[in-house]
């Protein structure tokens, strides 16, 4: 039995599943370089005037302007009412590349970047197996309620501990903490390494489903979730715009039907509303569950079983502290598919603002906002469809990623070719699935150490040679070599260099890192090729990517707008710091003194 199984579920009272049942349809229709000042360290409280619960709310690609360009349109119970009632930083940035979902997740519990959580990217390149990775393979574990014999997925590629582990490592695992999202790495990484569980949606089925990481069975609540068929109802669900009418998207967002959202074809959909979720099927199968990703219906899935969890669990209940994080990332989806500057990412905006009211009210009837700790903000932003940028006369640029490799070999084989040595192999190879490819991904290249050892190559050398290739390619801004990064040669008053530092890790990362001038952007092709192809992306060290949401709110938090330099790499000491508890191992960030009121008090006396 895994050690870190969840403690007994009490079942949920009758009442409250059939009022949740009826109420559901209705639903459904809807780091270390910086240099912070300094503050006065606040008294630490006592176990009574600890929270019962942590929420951490996360909306995968939320950029920071979304308070302000669609702020006005939100209600009063979700993001209004923490941007109202909470205390939100407007200068909060990441502080690494690649800004990415698995880099960001893995930094707000640990208040770490990639270069301690060694999450360097959503995936990567392992030469110790020659394969490429995601950041939760874990091939020791095994899924439950997903596909017949499929690995499962874990945080052990995780190396620092998070705020619920230490929480747990107080109070004898008393603490329950629990990660929910749509993807796998979402759920995962924030909730950490001694989590009772973590939840994501499946694809290939339409389960909420789980690893046996966790433990041996899922729990019977969850089974009886999964038997209600919650996603199947929504085949063939319309998503039409929230607002009665157009004007307001045409004021904000521009025009619905435009060329740079022409979509890749295998995404069965229009680039304009309505969108029939159907995923080109005839039945709820496996591009049906993938189509339901890309729309408002999947948050709603996941606020249902956040509700559920927090009923069977009975997370807030008890004496002891639980943390809760919930993902949101049919933003993401969205994002990718349409820009940050669609109609539909406008939209999606409107109802996360409405999904997350949803969420707080029902954490208010169960455990009281009194009773809780709610912090809001994004794994990364966004930057537009290059595109639109081009046509905006920004420096919008598409790279894909053979265009780069083949700069990169024929650099290579100019430098070095003869006779008796072609430099074919000087870039590394790896496996991805069945495939063999060049070891270009995440703008990191990777040279293949033992090919330039046997002809002699200086490592150093060839990574310059490299980096000086690519650099001639247009929107190509500059290159850092793992020689620079590991004897930390850069200056930290360069924030681009900083940020490429930041997510450095260097038995995981790259030989050769590229940096993009803004706009321009490398697509790498899916993992899964039947997945369809980005409109957009982020993972810049620019502002558009790094700037974010940072809100907290809750007892001993004074509610108002902070200018003060933040960072998500905050979040874990802060919280740590309210909780009495040990800091997470690799912390780096600051405590948010600035907006706590015992901080306050202890400097008027």
């Amino acid at each position: 039995m895994n050690r870190f199984r969840s403690r007994g579920v009490l079942s949920p009272l009758l009442a409250l599943l059939l009022a949740f049942a009826g109420a559901l349809p209705v639903s459904f229709a809807q780091a270390q370089s910086r240099t912070p000042a300094r503050h006065p360290a606040p008294n630490k409280p006592s176990q009574r005037q600890r929270p019962r619960l942590v929420l951490l709310i996360v909306v995968d690609q939320f950029r920071y302007d979304y308070l302000s360009r669609f702020g006005d349109l939100f209600g009063s119970r979700g993001i209004g009412r923490l941007t109202r009632a909470g205390a939100s930083w407007t200068e909060a940035n990441f502080d690494h590349v690649p800004t990415f979902t698995a880099p960001g997740h893995a930094v707000f519990m640990t208040g770490a970047p990639p270069s301690q959580t060694g999450i360097v990217a959503n995936e990567w390149y392992e030469r110790e197996t020659g394969r490429r990775v995601k950041s939760i393979t874990d091939d020791s574990t095994m899924t439950l309620a997903g596909k017949p014999g499929e690995q499962g997925k874990g945080p052990r590629r995780l190396l620092c501990s998070t705020v619920g582990d230490e929480l747990r490592l107080a109070d004898g695992d008393r603490s329950k903490v629990i990660g929910i999202s749509a993807k796998d790495r979402s759920a995962i990484l924030p909730a950490g390494r001694r989590a009772n569980a973590a939840y994501w949606f499946s694809t290939d089925n339409g389960n909420i489903i789980s690893s046996t990481y966790y433990f041996e069975y899922l729990p019977e609540w969850v089974v009886r979730f999964n038997n209600r068929h919650l996603a199947d109802a929504l085949f063939g669900a319309r998503w039409d715009r929230l607002l009665p009418n157009e004007a307001e998207y045409l004021r904000r967002a521009g025009k619905d039907d435009v060329p740079w959202e022409n979509l890749d074809k295998s995404s069965a959909d229009t680039n304009f509303f309505p969108h029939v979720v159907t995923g080109g099927s005839a039945v709820p199968d496996k591009p049906f569950y993938r189509a339901l990703d890309y729309t408002p219906f999947s948050n709603d899935l996941l606020v249902a079983f956040a509700e559920e969890a927090i009923v069977n669990e009975r997370l807030g209940a008890g004496a002891d502290t639980d943390v809760l994080s919930v993902s949101f990332s049919a933003n993401d989806y969205v994002g990718h598919r349409f820009g940050p500057y669609s109609q539909e990412a406008m939209d999606m905006t409107l109802r996360v603002d409405q999904q997350i009211g949803k969420l707080l009210d029902f954490v208010d009837t169960r455990v009281g906002l009194g009773n809780s700790t709610v912090i809001f903000t994004a794994d990364h932003g966004a930057s537009p469809v290059p595109e639109q940028a081009a046509l905006q006369n920004l420096a919008g640029r598409r790279y894909q990623k053979a265009d780069l490799l083949k700069v990169a070999e024929e650099g290579l084989r100019t430098r070095y070719a003869r006779k008796d040595r072609p430099a074919t192999d000087y870039l590394q190879t790896f496996k991805n699935r069945d495939e063999t490819e060049q070891g270009l991904l995440n703008s990191n290249f990777y040279l293949n150490r033992a090919a330039l050892q046997r002809d002699g190559i200086d490592l150093g050398e060839a990574e310059r040679v490299l980096g000086e290739a690519v650099t001639k390619v247009p929107g190509v801004a500059r290159y850092f070599t793992r020689q620079q990064l590991e004897n930390n040669s850069i200056s930290p008053a360069d924030p681009v260099a900083r940020r490429v530092l930041h997510g450095f890790y260097s038995q995981r990362s790259g030989d050769v890192i590229i940096v993009y001038e803004p706009y321009s952007i490398q697509f790498d092709p899916p993992d899964d090729p039947t997945d369809p192809r980005s409109s957009a992306t982020h993972g810049s060290p620019y502002s558009y990517d790094t700037h974010v949401p940072l809100i907290i709110m809750g007892r001993g938090f004074a509610p108002g707008r902070y200018a003060q330099a933040a960072a998500p790499t905050d979040i874990a000491p802060t919280l740590a710091h309210v909780l009495g508890v040990e800091a997470p191992s690799c912390s780096v960030g600051r405590v948010l003194a600035e907006a706590l009121t015992t901080a306050r008090q202890s400097k008027v006396r």
